[in-house]
């Protein structure tokens, strides 16, 4: 069995999300700060526009669920929260809130991660199911396999014999299968940052503001935004990390190049974690991979 959720979209979102250009992923932000259970990652997520227009106008495939400061939300996806800026994200989401807006609180949004975005031209809108009542406040889950969510699925699948409509392998012609998506940078960085407990994996530096995703093998070196591509540090041990200062072997030792003695004449701060065990994911899917991590050791560290 595989599911699509069709969830109720702000019209504004998708309206300016579709005009932008090759959207690679985009954050579906719910003003109430809740975690979606409702999908495992690789399924569909389908956006509906608000009754009236009461149509399912496009999608993508889910890759995640949590809860973000809004500053954070921000910094990771930027126009893809479909906002020109924090504060029209900020205006926004008060305006679901229902309450005086804060300019300078950093409150929890939630936020559903949705990759590889398709948005339908008008003439492919699909009328939801007869079942989804029309004023649903978030949203519906249909199997796909079974009627009401067959039908979705066939007219998604002649939707696909549009060009550049839907692109990815989870919705072509045949029955529909879980493919894991390709992450963009923003999804990346989050799916790290969750990946790791929001702790840095050298220090254990829990202040989220000062905690960045590092590619191990940069994505300008043709590495992947792939989570077992990733490590989340303190700022300036992703610096040092970036520079070659700093490395993690294969088998997840810290080791700390003498160039910050030789270059800088300092260095104890840092100096304290070498041979110290990295700190890793509990998923051993999202734990560093040992190809990334030597193709570090063997092209970025310093020694």
């Amino acid at each position: 069995m595989i599911n699509a959720y069709i969830g109720v979209t702000d019209n504004q979102w998708f309206s300016l999300l579709k005009s932008q250009p090759d959207t690679d992923e985009v954050n579906f932000w719910s003003p109430s700060g809740k975690f979606f259970k409702a999908l495992k990652p690789g399924e569909l997520f389908l956006f509906k526009l608000h009754y009236p227009e009461n149509f399912v106008v496009g999608g993508g495939i889910f890759a995640h669920s949590t809860v973000l400061p809004i500053s954070l939300a921000w910094e990771a996806f930027g126009i893809k929260n479909g906002a020109s800026s924090l504060t029209d994200l900020r205006e926004k989401i008060d305006k679901y809130r229902k309450i005086p807006g804060d300019p300078y609180e950093d409150y929890q949004i939630g936020c559903i991660l949705i990759q590889q975005p398709f948005f339908l031209p008008e003439n492919k809108w699909i009328l939801p199911p007869d079942d989804m009542p029309k004023n649903i406040v978030s949203g519906k889950r249909y199997d796909l396999s079974v009627e009401p969510g067959l039908s979705i699925w066939n007219q998604l699948k002649i939707a696909r014999s549009q060009k550049n409509v839907i692109q990815e392998p989870a919705v072509r012609y045949g029955k529909p299968t879980i493919v894991l998506p390709r992450l963009g940078q923003g999804s990346f960085r989050i799916l790290v940052t969750d990946a790791y407990e929001r702790k840095c994996a050298i220090s254990s530096e829990r202040t989220l503001p000062v905690l960045e995703a590092a590619h191990i093998k940069p994505y300008s070196a043709s590495g992947e935004h792939k989570v077992n591509n990733g490590i989340l540090f303190r700022q300036d041990i992703h610096t040092l990390f970036d520079r070659g200062y700093l490395t993690v072997t294969p088998d997840l030792k810290v080791e700390v190049s003498r160039k910050i003695r030789e270059e800088f004449e300092n260095g104890k701060e840092y100096y304290k974690f070498h041979g110290q065990l990295l700190k890793t994911p509990k998923s051993w899917m999202d734990q560093p991979s040992p190809e990334y991590l030597a193709w570090h050791n063997d092209n970025v560290y310093r020694g």
